[in-house]
């Protein structure tokens, strides 16, 4: 697992972040199911992350998976993503990242809508939706 938020220090990032936030972003933890600020969120806009601010993913990618955390079906930009492999709680699963500061965002899984098939099923605590100036 990459190092987390490497160009933060761990007491700035408390003082900043919630607990959950926190806990999501720098021990790759998981919101509770359709608790998220953002599972729901269904206006035109950009998720950033959290810990640094890069935009990670447009709502023109986001679709309703059922799954009670934000979906969508491929990053903002290629370079906005990285994965990991995470062999936690037993299981092999691919981890979203932040290619820019290693915060934890979720996972991806290959059951995703088309045309990538993928569904990157993000935590609400690991990003902030910015709406459309249109919209704000």
């Amino acid at each position: 697992m990459s190092q987390r938020s490497e160009q933060f220090n761990e007491q700035e990032l408390r003082e900043r972040l919630s607990p959950l936030q926190y806990h999501v972003t720098q021990e790759a933890g998981t919101e509770r199911a359709f608790t998220g600020e953002t599972w729901d969120q269904k206006g035109p806009g950009i998720y950033r992350c959290i810990v640094c601010g890069d935009d990670l993913f447009s709502s023109e990618t986001k679709y309703e998976s059922g799954s009670g955390w934000p979906s969508f079906w491929e990053p903002l930009s290629e370079s906005a993503v990285e994965t990991e492999i995470d062999n936690s709680h037993g299981m092999v699963r691919v981890e979203a990242v932040c290619r820019s500061c290693g915060a934890h965002l979720g996972h991806i899984f290959p059951d995703g809508p088309q045309p990538t098939g993928d569904r990157y099923c993000m935590n609400s605590a690991s990003m902030q939706f910015i709406p459309d100036e249109e919209d704000a």
